[in-house]
C-alpha cells in the first residue's frame, strides 16, 4: 500500500522539486537520439526517486517485443511480462517483489516505453509523492520523445527539400541568369518571376522599402491589385535586408492540378533559399562595382604618389662644409608631410619641413601647392616674414576650413652658418650645440591657411657653429604610438639626439627611424614620419 501523506506537506515537497523538473525538461528536450533520451531519463528519475536501479525498455507497437533501451540490471529483462500496454499509463507498486514499480507509457506514434524500478535506497516504501514525481517525469519523457520525433520529421523535410531542389534545375539556371544581368531592376523582376514559378504560386509581389516607406513595387502578373493580394491568407513571405533597403517577397495562392493548395514548409524553405541567392547576386554586383571603383582610386593614388615622390627630393644637394640627410615615410600611399633642401641662386640654402592637416590625396594636393609656391617665392629673395604672409593667404584661399599647413623654413648661409628661420605652427626644430646643450627653435606664428586676418609672422636669426647639428621633423615621430597607446614623446626624441650626436647625418636618420620602430613594434603607423638632419662639420 502507498502511504498517504498530508496534503500540505506534499505541496511543500513538490515545490522543492520544481527546479529539478525544469532542469529535467531541459535535459530531456536536448537529447539527440532515442538512446540519449533513455539514458538521461533514467539518470534523472533515479536521482529524484533515490532508487537502486531503473530499467527502460521500448517497442514500436503493441505487438512487438520489448527491446532494451537503457538497462541497469540485466535480470530486469525477465520481468517485462509485468509491463502492460492496455493503458496509456500503468502503475503497479509491488511491495514483495525485487522490482517495486512497473509502468508503461504509450506515445504519440503508438509506440511504448516500459519502465521497471527497483527498491528505494533507504528501503522505505514508495509514497504518494513518489507516485506524483513518477507521473511528472513520465510526462517529461513523453514530451522529449515528441520533440525527438519532430526532429526526425524535420530531417525528413530537409531531405525532401534537397530532393526537390535537385529536380528544379531552373533554380540553378536562375542563379546563372541573375549573375549575368547588369540592371538591378531586371534582376529583381526575374527573381520574382522565378520565385512564383518554383512554388507554383499564382501571384507574387516584391516591395522595396527604405526608412519604413515603400519606394518601389514589382508585381506578377502586372494586372493584380497589390493591396488585395497582400490580404490573402494563403501566402508565404520572406525578407532580405541589404544596405538600408528591405526587399519583401510575398507569394500568394499556390496552384495544383486539383485547384488551389496550401503552401508547405518546403515552399517556405525554398523561397528563403532563393531569396538568399538573389541577395548574394545583388551583393556581388555591388562588391564588383566597388572593386572597380577601388581599382580606379588605387590608380589615381599611384599617380598622386609618383607626383609626390618627385616633389620630395630623391637626393639632397652637396653643401660644402655640411652633412645633410632626410627621410619621408608615408602612412598611406600619399601623405601630407613634405621636406626640401634647395640651393638658391644667391648661394644660400633653403631648408623646408611641412605637415598638412589630414592625409591622403587632399593633403597631397596642398603639399604640391606649397612646394610650387615656395620654389617661386624663394627665387625672389623675399623676406621670410613676407613669404609666410603670402603663403598663408594662398593656402587659406585654396583649401577648406579643416585644412592647414604647419611649416618650418630656414635659409642657411653656408659660409657663415647664419640661419634665417620662421616657424608657422610647426614642431620646434632641435639645435644641438657642441657642448650637447639642446635648444628648441620656436620662432614664427600660426599655421599656414588657418586664418586670413593679417596676423604677423616673426622670423628669428641664429648661427650654427662647427660641430653643431639641427634636426627638423614632423609630429609623426614624437606622436608615434605603441600597442599601449603610449607616445614616443618629445623627451625621448631629445634624449636620442643627445645620445647619438656622434653619428654622421645618414646614420643618425637611420638610427632614429629604427628607434621609433623598436618603440611602436607591430602597431600600424598612424602618421607620416619625416625628418631632415643638418650637421656643420668641425
Amino acid at each position: 500500500m502507498v502511504k498517504t501523506e498530508n496534503y500540505s506537506a506534499l505541496l511543500d515537497r513538490l515545490s522543492l522539486q520544481v527546479n529539478s523538473f525544469q532542469e529535467g525538461f531541459r535535459i530531456l528536450s536536448n537529447s539527440r537520439s532515442l538512446h540519449d533520451i533513455g539514458k538521461n531519463f533514467v539518470h534523472l528519475l533515479r536521482g529524484n526517486l533515490l532508487v537502486s536501479d531503473i530499467n527502460l525498455f521500448h517497442k514500436r507497437n503493441e505487438d512487438d517485443d520489448w527491446i532494451d533501451l537503457y538497462i541497469q540490471k540485466t535480470e530486469s529483462k525477465s520481468f517485462t511480462s509485468y509491463l502492460k500496454t492496455s493503458e496509456a499509463l500503468h502503475l503497479n507498486f509491488e511491495k514483495d517483489s525485487d522490482y517495486k514499480v512497473y509502468f508503461t507509457l504509450r506515445c504519440i506514434d503508438n509506440s511504448y516505453f516500459g519502465i521497471i524500478i527497483g527498491s528505494k535506497i533507504d528501503k522505505n516504501d514508495f509514497n504518494s509523492l513518489d507516485a506524483i514525481t513518477l507521473q511528472i517525469f513520465t510526462r517529461l519523457l513523453d514530451n522529449a520523445y515528441q520533440t525527438f520525433k519532430a526532429r526526425l520529421r524535420e530531417k525528413e523535410l530537409i531531405f525532401s527539400l534537397n530532393h526537390k531542389v535537385l529536380q528544379l534545375n531552373s533554380l540553378v539556371d536562375t542563379g546563372i541568369e541573375i549573375s549575368k544581368l547588369e540592371n538591378n531592376t531586371q534582376l529583381l523582376e526575374l527573381a520574382l518571376e522565378r520565385a512564383v514559378a518554383l512554388t507554383n504560386a499564382s501571384k507574387g509581389v516584391m516591395r522595396i522599402i527604405r526608412d519604413e516607406k515603400v519606394i518601389a513595387t514589382l508585381r506578377l502578373p502586372n494586372t493584380i491589385n497589390v493591396a488585395e493580394t497582400l490580404k490573402s491568407k494563403d501566402r508565404i513571405e520572406t525578407q532580405v535586408d541589404y544596405r538600408g533597403y528591405s526587399y519583401i517577397v510575398t507569394l500568394v495562392d499556390k496552384e495544383s492540378r486539383d485547384g488551389n493548395a496550401k503552401f508547405d514548409d518546403t515552399d517556405e524553405i525554398l523561397l528563403t533559399a532563393f531569396a538568399r541567392q538573389v541577395h548574394s547576386a545583388v551583393e556581388n554586383k555591388e562588391l564588383h562595382k566597388e572593386a572597380l571603383e577601388n581599382e580606379t582610386i588605387k590608380k589615381e593614388l599611384s599617380v598622386a604618389s609618383s607626383i609626390q615622390k618627385k616633389i620630395i627630393p630623391e637626393t639632397l644637394p652637396v653643401i660644402e662644409g655640411y652633412e645633410i640627410a632626410g627621410i619621408n615615410i608615408s602612412s598611406k600611399e600619399v601623405g601630407g608631410d613634405y621636406y626640401d633642401c634647395r640651393i638658391l641662386p644667391n648661394g644660400k640654402v633653403a631648408l623646408v619641413m611641412a605637415d598638412v592637416a589630414g592625409k591622403g590625396v587632399p593633403a597631397s594636393l596642398l603639399v604640391s601647392s606649397l612646394s610650387a609656391s615656395l620654389h617661386a617665392y624663394l627665387e625672389t629673395e623675399i623676406s621670410l616674414d613676407d613669404l609666410a604672409v603670402k603663403l598663408n593667404k594662398l593656402i587659406y584661399q585654396s583649401s577648406t576650413a579643416d585644412k592647414f599647413i604647419t611649416c618650418f623654413i630656414s635659409i642657411l648661409n653656408p659660409s657663415t652658418g647664419e640661419l634665417d628661420i620662421i616657424n608657422a605652427g610647426h614642431n620646434p626644430s632641435l639645435h644641438l650645440r657642441e657642448n650637447k646643450v639642446l635648444e628648441k627653435i620656436e620662432a614664427g606664428g600660426i599655421a599656414l591657411g588657418m586664418f586670413d586676418m593679417g596676423l604677423p609672422f616673426k622670423s628669428e636669426k641664429r648661427r650654427i657653429e662647427k660641430g653643431e647639428r639641427i634636426l627638423m621633423f614632423t609630429d609623426g615621430i614624437p606622436e608615434a604610438m605603441n600597442e599601449n597607446d603610449e607616445e614616443y614623446s618629445d623627451e625621448r626624441l631629445e634624449k636620442f639626439c643627445i645620445d647619438n650626436c656622434f653619428h654622421d647625418a645618414e646614420k643618425f636618420i637611420n638610427e632614429l627611424v629604427a628607434d621609433v620602430r623598436s618603440f611602436t613594434k607591430d602597431t600600424p603607423q598612424s602618421d607620416d614620419i619625416t625628418a631632415l638632419y643638418l650637421i656643420r662639420k668641425s
